[in-house]
């Protein structure tokens, strides 16, 4: 059906903390929620270094791509929020080792807050393999 969407949901990422779902699936794309730096074994947030917290949120959109059949090769589209837009370079340093060959397109904006504390929060729009 031309407008049918499949919930995405892992325990390899970490759980919604409210309404809504870790990924959503219609057609050929999938959509994210953000991720914060959380990890999925323990539900605890990951307050280490801006690099710490961005392979933690790389890795819990890796975990709800993959679940919906997709990858983080196959994303098209992210947006990193920042707490603190002095972090950008550290942030980027890591993402470009998860983007290297054919980087999405990407808008990265500060924001005054993030759940939780966190530092980073990421979302992205892939299609599926």
């Amino acid at each position: 059906m031309k407008n049918e969407r499949t919930i995405i949901s892992t325990d390899l990422a970490p759980k919604a903390l409210g309404p809504y779902s870790q990924g959503v699936r219609s057609g050929e794309l999938v959509y994210t929620a953000g991720q914060v730096p959380l990890n999925p074994a323990t539900g605890e947030l990951n307050s280490g270094t801006i690099e710490e917290q961005t392979h933690q949120v790389l890795r819990n959109l890796g975990a709800v791509l993959d679940a919906a059949g997709s990858s983080l090769h196959h994303v098209v589209k992210t947006t990193v929020f920042l707490a603190d837009m002095n972090d950008f370079a550290r942030m980027n340093a890591v993402y470009a080792g998860y983007f290297s060959d054919k980087p999405p397109a990407r808008s990265t904006v500060q924001v005054s807050k993030l759940p939780l504390g966190a530092s980073i929060e990421i979302e992205c729009v892939a299609v599926t393999k």
